[in-house]
């Protein structure tokens, strides 16, 4: 059966999405495996990212609204994340593929960001104009 011409273009995208979800949840489970209170603190916020970055790729327009967000908070809780494991350890060969399957997870965001947004500058623009009162109808829109 020939895929639509809309499947083919969206292709990409849907691929990069599920790479990148599945990267997070892989290191949520490795943080959930770990024990104590901050790892599993830290794989329920993976979790939940991984959930908010798949339901914000759903073309609907109040979700593409706001689908700058879990990119985002992603970006941000994976660079803390990498951050606290720099500062205060431990230091062990698990802790450095999580570390690992997190840098894949920052270049695919960005990858994510040049593809939607064509800068990060323009995922700034979009977030902005998400408060804004002047109607938009797609992410890279700049009138």
């Amino acid at each position: 059966m020939p895929s639509s011409p809309s499947l083919r273009a969206r292709g990409p995208a849907i691929a990069l999405t599920a790479v990148t979800v599945g990267l997070t949840l892989t290191t949520a489970y490795i943080h959930l495996g770990l024990g104590g209170l901050l790892f599993t603190m830290n794989a329920t916020g993976y979790a939940l990212l991984a959930l908010a970055l798949a339901i914000g790729s759903i073309p609907h327009p109040l979700i593409s609204r706001f689908s700058w967000l879990p990119r985002v908070g992603l970006a941000a809780f994976t660079a803390v994340t990498i951050g606290g494991y720099l500062v205060m350890g431990p230091y062990f060969s698990l802790g450095w593929i999580a570390k690992a399957v997190e840098v894949g997870i920052l270049v695919l965001l960005a990858a994510d960001v040049v593809r939607v947004y064509g800068s990060p500058a323009g995922l700034v623009r979009v977030a902005l104009a998400t408060f804004s009162d002047r109607p938009r109808t797609g992410p890279m829109q700049t009138a």
